[in-house]
């Protein structure tokens, strides 16, 4: 598995039914490494809690494999890194071959895989269409979260 660039994202305000609301799906790449703690990535936005961060979703993981279907089907977009909100995004990562409990070397770190991820309602505030949501559970590739990393001795 080869990070190809790590994303974080600022609070954003957005409107879901009539109401203001803050979410930290919008995230960008950014020149640096990630600092991951036990419960979230430093530096980044989580407002939702309960639903995100934690210690079995302390990060998440995206494909760069699955880019070019999702451009396809959301040309008018305007694409980069960290589309699904994932903090990596990650190739030479086959979904087919990763268990849950399976650990990976990512820098002087070792990571777990902890949990499929499922789409939020937040996504297709991203995505303009909240018809997303049904096309990425379809899609059939959940991407994973990763439990916290520990700093190899």
């Amino acid at each position: 598995m080869k990070i190809i660039s790590t994303n974080i994202g600022s609070p954003t305000t957005i409107t879901w039914n009539g109401k203001e609301e803050q979410t930290g799906i919008f995230k960008y790449p950014v020149d640096e490494s990630l600092f991951l703690g036990k419960t979230d990535v430093a530096k980044d936005t989580v407002i939702d809690r309960k639903h995100h961060a934690g210690v079995n979703k302390a990060c998440f993981l995206f494909s760069v494999d699955h880019y070019d279907y999702w451009k396809n089907k959301y040309p008018n977009l305007s694409w980069n890194w960290g589309m699904f909100g994932e903090n990596l995004t990650v190739s030479d990562f086959d979904e087919s071959k990763i268990r849950i409990g399976d650990i990976y070397k990512m820098g002087t770190a070792l990571v777990q895989v902890s949990q499929p991820r499922e789409p939020c309602y937040k996504l297709g505030i991203r995505f303009k269409d909240q018809g997303i949501l049904k096309e990425y559970i379809d899609y059939g590739f959940m991407v994973l979260m990763c439990a916290y990393w520990k700093k190899e001795k």
